[in-house]
């Protein structure tokens, strides 16, 4: 028998696995906006009566079965009026709908707010939703809108502190997060050196943040996945949103191609500080600043068929005295065709480009580096929804990578001098998965699956070979690590395999229902990554090298196990999660002392594979209604990391012991509210509270050459001080709004209210005058008034 028949008969066999006897029919369709036909993410579709229920995904579409007859249907979201419905199933029905916000009128339904429960009906845990109107309220720096200073008020999320890129999950380095727009991988989130993000708020629909429990079909990172998908574009009227801060502004246009099929959305934002520091001679030649733009076209062939081309542009420049000008950033490209098979199978095609470019152009030395990653990815997904108790989600991936460590090149092409490329990768990473949601009892479902990813690391490229295959040798009696001699090399011409790895990564989640108020849930899932950040710093930086799993470097292995108790209090006024979460990762980079990331063309020669783990619990108390809203979340956790001998003479980095990683905080305590004064007036505050960042204090001193020189002790044995800062916000939204076509509001904001001087660092050396050794604090952040003017037409 063909494996083609094999496999339906196998879906078949599960299928009447979880049929009843009595006539069911399905009802499937998608789920918009009812303002600008924008599809909806993630919306609830319930039947309470039979305990039946699914959500839109990622492109709006939904479909249930159920038995024929009447049956009450409840459709809820956030920020949207939830809808009561009694509907008569007679017949397999395509069922459009769109919904209205909240606070508008819907004829013939029963209308009811829409709470943010804790979800007690899945399996799913681990995993944060947030809305860009919750986002668009929170306090933030400089009054710019954050997505991802937005997160690192959710518990188990963190960062290195103020001016620090990227976030850290449960413990996790900032490079083991999967970050996607449009599918489309970020290999960095942050402009200004990690003052600002990538993501314009306008231009975001959608945005989950999966922390643990995370479902088959990702992959490739050790610790989390964000997942923040584009708007469509309204294809019923045109509008324009924007606004104006004190650093920055943005602007976005959307509207119909072709009314109710097609549409667009084209999106901006720059800065222009930087023209401020030109009012000053001494700075004149200074410049620091960011711009990027969003695209999106969406189609509605018919029915069945819809396409979408999505794309994203991004640069930070900065430049000092005209000598040294750094310029970096992303670009990507998607273009996707969804397609319904029935109106049980969804299918979805995507072909992605992304891109990070880094450049530096240093003129008072005469030349020019050039870095970056590119990948070119081809996906195909489908959801099948087989019955009302049991839905299969499979698909297969292929990316192929192409690395640039570095190209050295004259500023002055005509000067003679030959530039140099440091040794270029590349790679290919195949994979497939399947994964299962079954609902074995009213109050039992499980959700499984198993991905199943190949990583090939190919020429053209040059391999260095050791002795005993080992790059770096130990000197036992320095007790250091040194970098080893090659005995030998080995050119692979283009496409030759290098060397090979393949890994099953099983998923598994359970819930277990108490009530229709609360949930037990576990979860254990294995990731796999196998492109590794060569960064030594805490958190991420421009000139961050991205390099393939190879001989010497082994792909990182993650193993996580998660417990959780979810419950509704007050008929979902409140709710409370906490989770409980172990990780364990295998191979994770660790750098001998004094090691040279920058430019080096050996880098196996500077790095050793150590474990990391990490473990905590995380609290979550909600207030989902009333005039005043928010949360609370607190996590105790621990994050550590061990390189310890190879031989029984080696004594391993730190002694062997296992130490305090860089993204360590012990306790993490953060606080944010939203208070609707009235129709005019909004106010927000957020307050964060959390452990010093790990670092290496001097623990003793030396004098060499009549200088005195600090020794340090055991790595990261010591803490910054304790950060914590208040932010506060209000916005005014003038009555005279409601009755014209240009909306305005103006938001005024606090960073930092006490002017708490949190250390980015401390430093430690010798005062030139006292000749005594000292310590020195660097702060970014005191106090930081704005002010921003947002607008919509």
């Amino acid at each position: 028998m063909a494996l083609k028949q094999k496999f339906f008969l196998l879906l078949l066999f599960l299928s009447s696995l979880f049929s009843y006897a009595q006539e069911k029919y399905t009802l499937n369709g998608t789920i918009s906006d009812s303002k600008n036909n924008e599809t909806l993410i993630g919306v609830n579709i319930y039947f309470p009566d039979l305990k039946i229920g699914t959500t839109t995904n990622e492109y709006g579409f939904y479909s249930v079965t159920v038995p024929a007859g009447q049956q009450n249907l409840e459709i809820s979201y956030i920020g949207y009026q939830t809808i009561v419905q009694n509907i008569v199933i007679s017949k397999s029905t395509k069922l459009n709908l769109s919904l209205k916000e909240g606070g508008e009128q819907l004829n013939e339904v029963v209308i009811t707010d829409n709470r943010g429960r804790a979800n007690t009906r899945t399996p799913e845990m681990s995993v944060n939703k947030m809305s860009i109107s919750t986002i668009k309220k929170m306090p933030v720096v400089l009054g710019e809108v954050d997505v991802i200073k937005s997160i690192l008020l959710l518990p188990g999320v963190t960062n290195a502190g103020e001016g620090a890129s990227g976030f850290n999950v449960r413990g996790g380095g900032a490079d083991q997060n999967l970050i996607l727009l449009d599918e489309a991988t970020i290999f960095n989130s942050s402009h200004v050196f990690g003052f600002f993000s990538v993501f314009n708020p306008d231009a975001i629909k959608d945005l989950k943040l999966y922390k643990g429990g995370i479902p088959a079909r990702y992959g490739g990172r050790a610790s989390s996945v964000l997942d923040i998908y584009q708007k469509d574009g309204n294809s019923k009227d045109f509008h324009m949103t924007g606004g104006i801060g004190l650093i920055s502004s943005r602007l976005l246009l959307e509207g119909p191609i072709v009314k109710d099929k097609g549409s667009f959305l084209i999106g901006g934002r720059t800065s222009y500080a930087h023209l401020f520091l030109k009012l000053s001679e001494e700075n004149k030649d200074n410049s620091a600043y960011f711009y990027d733009l969003n695209m999106k076209i969406s189609y509605k062939l018919n029915d069945n068929n819809n396409l979408y081309v999505s794309g994203y542009f991004g640069r930070d420049v900065f430049s000092l005295n005209k000598s040294f000008t750094n310029t970096y950033g992303n670009s990507t490209l998607n273009l996707r065709w969804n397609h319904l098979f029935s109106d049980k199978l969804f299918s979805n095609l995507s072909v992605i480009y992304s891109d990070y470019y880094y450049g530096l152009d240093l003129k008072f030395v005469g030349f020019k580096w050039d870095s970056g990653i590119k990948n070119y990815n081809i996906k195909y997904d489908f959801k099948h929804y087989i019955s009302e108790k049991f839905k299969l989600n499979y698909g297969v991936n292929g990316i192929y990578y192409d690395f640039n460590p570095g190209t050295i090149k004259p500023t002055d092409e005509s000067s003679g001098i030959n530039s140099n490329q440091l040794d270029k990768k590349y790679a290919f990473e195949p994979s497939l998965y399947l994964e299962a949601e079954s609902k074995l009892t009213k109050k039992l479902s499980l959700a499984y699956g198993l991905r199943y990813s190949l990583f090939y690391r190919l020429g053209s490229s040059t391999v260095n070979y050791y002795q005993d295959n080992n790059p770096v040798t130990f000197n036992p009696n320095l007790q250091i690590y040194q970098k080893a001699i090659p005995t030998s090399t080995k050119y692979f011409d283009t496409n030759k395999v290098i060397k090979s790895f393949d890994n099953f990564e099983p998923r598994f989640s359970i819930g277990y229902q108490i009530n229709e108020d609360q949930a037990v849930k576990a979860s254990y899932n294995r990731m796999i990554q196998y492109l590794q950040l060569v960064s030594n710093t805490s958190s991420p930086t421009p000139l961050d090298i991205w390099t393939p799993s190879d001989t010497y470097i082994k792909p990182q292995i993650a193993d996580q196990v998660a417990v959780g108790y979810f419950k509704n209090i007050k008929n979902g006024d409140y709710s409370i999660e906490v989770e409980s979460f172990y990780k364990k990762i295998q191979n994770r980079l660790d750098y001998i002392d004094g090691a040279n990331l920058i430019a080096n063309d050996a880098i196996e020669q500077v790095i050793l594979n150590g474990r990391m783990r990490s473990y905590g619990l995380e609290l979550m108390l909600k207030k989902n209604e009333g005039k005043l809203n928010g949360w609370i979340s607190y996590t105790l956790s621990r994050s550590e990391q061990q390189t310890p001998g190879r031989t029984l003479e080696e004594t391993g980095i730190n002694n062997g012991k296992w130490y305090t990683s860089a993204y360590d905080k012990t306790h993490n305590l953060a606080v944010t509210t939203s208070y609707n004064l009235n129709k005019k007036w909004d106010f927000g505050a957020s307050f964060i509270v959390q452990s010093g960042q790990p670092v290496t204090y001097p623990n003793g001193k030396y004098e060499y050459l009549g200088i005195s020189v600090p020794s340090y002790g055991l790595r990261n044995d010591n803490r910054l001080p304790t950060f914590h800062h208040l932010d506060l916000s209000a916005t005014l939204t003038p009555s005279k709004n409601k009755d014209r076509n240009w909306k305005g509001e103006w938001v005024f904001s606090i960073y930092n209210v006490y002017n708490r001087m949190n250390a980015a660092s401390i430093s430690f050396g010798q005062n030139e005058d006292t000749g005594s050794n000292e310590a020195v604090k660097l702060s970014i952040f005191g106090i930081v008034p704005a002010v921003t003017y947002n607008f919509k037409f």
